[in-house]
């Protein structure tokens, strides 16, 4: 199981001393939309491959492990993996491997590859997004693009909170594995062990509605009502965080230019593999 205590690890990355790590949050946030977009809608393999080189080279830039990157990227790869591994077996097209009912046509294959390397580069951009910039500071970055009042406030609330609710069960844990608790042990029948997890699952959800209950009327005892307002800071992007995002942005538009004028001399990175 993996330790829960590793996102505050992930914040207190989050927060080092980079050019990535000071750019305003919006910026970075927008960025990574595009990123997305761009890599989402594309019909060749030319543009994915560009964005990974140019995301792995902010990756540098930030500080951060590419090893832990990619552990990250791998924990989070299943998730839509299992998609794309049936791609090459149902899609129509010329039959390049058969065995029995099995068969993999080209046309298959290339739609799978082109939608794997679609799903690397955007899991890439949110975990370069994600590790250079603090949970604070996204619940900001999206009020601060119009996100409604209500899920914005909701937002801020989870994670002042978050770390509370990590530290209520990190002392729950800590708790059972002092009276030697173990999932995974064998000397106990797994009913009894899943019962015990469903204790615990419990009494968090009545601790976080009893901690829920204290924070609102800590709240309504500060005049907080329903047009109430999150406080947040003003910061203002600077020369360098505008310099990044049209940094990307021109990017994007010589990736399309050089995709509308020479993808004939791409060869294969070049190569329309988009559903019709």
């Amino acid at each position: 199981m993996v330790d829960i205590t590793q996102i505050m690890r992930f914040d207190d990355l989050a927060s080092k001393n980079s050019p990535i790590h000071n750019l305003e949050g919006r910026i970075k946030l927008i960025s990574t939309i595009l990123i997305i977009l761009t890599c989402v809608i594309a019909k060749e393999l030319f543009i994915p491959i560009i964005l990974e080189i140019m995301l792995l080279i902010l990756l540098k830039i930030a500080d951060l492990s590419y090893w832990d990157s990619a552990k990250r990227l791998l924990m989070l790869l299943p998730f839509g993996g299992a998609i794309i591994i049936f791609q090459p077996f149902i899609q129509p097209g010329n039959i390049i491997w058969s065995y029995s009912w099995l068969h993999i046509t080209d046309f298959g294959l290339n739609w799978a590859i082109l939608l794997l390397t679609r799903m690397i580069v955007s899991l890439t951009a949110i975990i370069l997004y994600s590790s250079t910039t603090p949970l604070q500071e996204m619940a900001s970055s999206f009020r601060k693009l119009k996100m409604p009042r209500d899920l914005a406030m909701i937002l801020s609330i989870m994670v002042r909170f978050l770390f509370l609710f990590v530290d209520e069960l990190a002392a729950i844990r800590k708790s059972q594995k002092s009276r030697n608790f173990s999932i995974h042990s064998k000397n106990t029948s797994y009913k009894w062990r899943v019962k015990q997890v469903g204790y615990t699952i419990g009494m968090m959800f009545l601790k976080s509605y009893e901690q829920g209950e204290r924070v609102h009327k800590s709240m309504v005892s500060r005049g907080f009502s329903d047009a109430s307002e999150m406080f947040d800071e003003k910061k203002s992007p600077e020369k360098i965080d505008y310099i990044y995002i049209f940094s990307i942005i021109i990017l994007i538009i010589l990736l399309e230019i050089i995709i509308i004028k020479y993808s004939g001399n791409l060869g294969y990175f070049g190569r329309n593999f988009a559903l019709n």
